[in-house]
């Protein structure tokens, strides 16, 4: 998906009512580690759509937050940024199911990795050189 698009997240299989904790993890291009997490509780058809299921306390946010895995991604080094220098390359997402929560969750039940792309397929870059200028125009297929 584009950085900018809203992410589907939804686990399917899961017990009903089975309590879980999904996390999710990405390196920046310098190799530091960002992550989240949070709590859930599946519905009674052992379903969880983040859309619709709220986060409980005691993770990185909690609450109806259906991009929080996303926006609530922390750093493991102190005072560090999530930059993205090479836009021709994606971030990859790395997603997790857990077995219930709290300090340390139980095994891994499932796991995914996405890619967040910030070029549309067919984006032009054209260098822009004018003066002082420098910049980079991105045109649309």
């Amino acid at each position: 998906s584009l950085f900018d698009e809203p992410l589907a997240i939804a686990v399917q299989g899961l017990s009903p009512r089975q309590q879980v904790t999904l996390r999710t993890s990405l390196r920046d291009e310098t190799g530091q580690l960002f992550q989240a997490s949070a709590r859930y509780q599946a519905g009674d058809d052992g379903e969880l759509d983040l859309a619709r299921c709220p986060a409980l306390p005691g993770g990185s946010f909690s609450g109806l937050e259906p991009m929080g895995l996303l926006w609530a991604l922390q750093p493991q080094k102190p005072f560090w940024r999530l930059v993205k220098r090479d836009v021709q390359s994606p971030f990859l997402l790395q997603l997790e199911v857990l077995e219930g929560y709290g300090e340390s969750p139980g095994r891994l039940l499932a796991q995914a990795q996405h890619e967040r792309a910030f070029l549309r397929d067919g984006t032009r870059r054209v260098p822009v050189r004018e003066g002082r200028i420098r910049a980079t125009l991105f045109l649309p297929p």
